[in-house]
């Protein structure tokens, strides 16, 4: 059976909860204890898929094809734990299954309520999650007094007397700001915080405060003195420059300790060399790239996390600083790629719609005949694609039906759309559903012998994906001919994977359709990304 530890949060929102979460996660497994990571999201949405990354930030594809929450990225980052369907649900999946079952007829007859119908199939979902795992970390998404939340906190207050107190360990993150006028931090935020979720019926084990400086001992005990909570379980969660510090500054303020104590778990003394060890190569660079980012999120970093995180693995493995410098796409189309002059290398990544496209294909013409390493991922690679038929295979009007449907040259489509070409299908409805509808999950596919993707990959790749559209397979055989390499394909479809250019006529340009970004991790980084961060080394004269 699985003990819990249940992760809230107070004041305002956007303190770290996942990061915590994720740490804590990193050093009970450094412990050998294993654990799994759940969050609860308490919109109604039945996943992030559609929504804005203005509004929720990436959406993180796990290995069987769910969409989810970021925060998800964290915990597979930190952890070995593989992340699933059962790791993230919402109150809209949660809705969605108590009126299927009513509708089966499985409450028989009886009137369906929030409690105990609600709460306890969010308690259903929780222990599947849980299943196979030592401990399970639960992250409640919001904050304590937000009107959507209540029924995932309910739930987990009854499991905390449902599993034993001694199966349940409760953290609750919260603000201690620094008032400048005054020149003091202030505690009354995280008493009224605890003071809110005491009065739902949780008494939080363990506070996290976080501040953007120490937090006096005094502050510290006058904050157990008002909240109920041991003083030495009320723990400071600094502003750090990097996220892989924090399992390190928890660990010193002995939060594994606290909770193996209240879980009543006997386990080996944490080992977190290998985060030392990371930081310590993060600190001390011995090169430096720039990389240009070209995308049109590029204000909201939150919008492609797991990538910029992978870069930054990267980096750790090449001794380097990654610079990521973002570039509107559409500045591009207004003043031209010389931005990228200064650059040693150039990335395009995944995304949606037609907005600032074509300043994306015009950074990927510079990179491409100014021989700058180039990396396209999803839709940069479909870009990727459509530049190289414009400008060498001699398709002039070349594009995506996603972004022009009458294109004459549809290099990039649909499936359906270009065997519609071919008179054997039907064009789809296009008031179909947008969720639901893509390539999502891990597939593994063999890789070209010889080409620059077997270098990096071996003789197979197996990533995540998250699309709709495919490179048009009609038109591959001409994009071949003019010295485009298709070096992986689908098994099944034969759909292509990765295109990139030969060594002959480009020293490092590769396309996949994959989002190599959600296998990356700190420890190991990612052979792509390495092979990339290499590659732009390489342009400077580095090896």
């Amino acid at each position: 059976m699985a003990k819990y530890v249940f992760v809230t949060g107070g004041v305002v929102s956007s303190l770290g909860k996942g990061i915590a979460a994720a740490s804590l996660g990193a050093i009970l497994e450094s412990r050998g204890i294993k654990v799994t990571h759940l969050k609860l999201d308490p919109y109604i949405n039945v996943d992030p898929g559609t929504m804005s990354p203005f509004q929720h930030g990436e959406v993180f594809v796990t290995e069987d094809g769910a969409e989810t929450d970021l925060d998800l990225g964290h915990y597979e980052r930190f952890t070995s734990a593989k992340m699933g369907k059962r790791n993230n649900f919402t109150t809209g999946q949660i809705y969605e299954s108590v009126i299927k079952k009513e509708r089966r007829g499985e409450y028989l007859g009886k009137t369906v309520q929030v409690i105990p119908h609600i709460t306890d199939e969010i308690k259903i979902f929780i222990k599947r999650g849980a299943e196979g795992a030592d401990v399970a970390i639960v992250e409640v998404g919001g904050t304590v007094g937000d009107i959507e939340s209540l029924p995932f906190l309910e739930a987990i207050r009854q499991m905390g007397i449902q599993e034993g107190r001694q199966n349940a360990c409760y953290i609750h993150l919260t603000l201690v700001p620094w008032i400048p006028t005054a020149g003091e931090l202030k505690t009354k935020p995280t008493q009224h915080s605890v003071k809110e979720l005491r009065e739902i019926g949780i008494q939080p084990d363990i506070l996290l405060c976080r501040a953007d400086r120490p937090i006096p001992e005094d502050e510290k005990r006058k904050i157990a003195l008002f909240t109920n909570v041991q003083p030495e379980a009320v723990i400071s969660a600094l502003d750090a420059d990097s996220i892989y510090k924090i399992p390190a500054m928890l660990h010193d303020q002995m939060i594994d300790e606290i909770v193996c104590h209240k879980l009543g778990i006997l386990a080996r003394a944490a080992d977190l060399s290998v985060w030392k060890k990371l930081v310590e190569a993060l600190e001390h660079p011995q090169h430096e790239v720039n990389i240009a980012f070209v995308g049109k999120y590029v204000d909201l970093t939150e919008s492609y996390k797991s990538l910029t995180e992978s870069l930054v693995h990267a980096g750790i493995h090449c001794a380097s600083r990654v610079k990521i410098n973002y570039i509107d796409s559409e500045d591009i189309e207004k003043n031209g790629p010389g931005v990228l002059a200064s650059m040693d290398a150039v990335l395009v990544p995944g995304g949606f719609g037609r907005r600032g496209t074509e300043g994306k294909i015009a950074a990927i013409r510079y990179a491409r005949e100014n021989k700058v390493p180039y990396l396209g991922i999803c839709l940069g690679m479909q870009l990727a694609t459509i530049e190289f038929a414009r400008h060498v295979a001699g398709f002039e009007k070349a594009n995506s039906t996603e972004f022009d449907a009458e294109t004459p040259h549809p290099v990039v489509a649909l499936i359906t759309e270009w065997q519609d070409r071919e008179g054997r299908v039907e064009k789809r409805d296009a008031s179909s559903d947008l969720g639901g509808t893509m390539r999502l999950g891990a597939q593994r596919c063999p890789v070209k012998p010889g080409t620059l993707a077997a270098t990096i990959y071996g003789a197979e790749v197996n990533e995540r994906h998250r699309h709709r559209y495919e490179v048009n397979n009609t038109y591959v055989p001409k994009l071949e001919a003019a010295g485009m390499v298709i070096s992986a394909r689908t098994p099944t479809e034969d759909l292509p994977e990765m295109m990139e250019l030969p060594a002959a006529t480009h020293p490092w340009f590769v396309g996949v359709q994959f989002h190599p970004e959600f296998t990356s991790n700190p420890r190991t980084g990612h052979p792509l990304f390495i092979a990339y961060v290499k590659a732009a080394l390489a342009r400077k004269g580095i090896k």
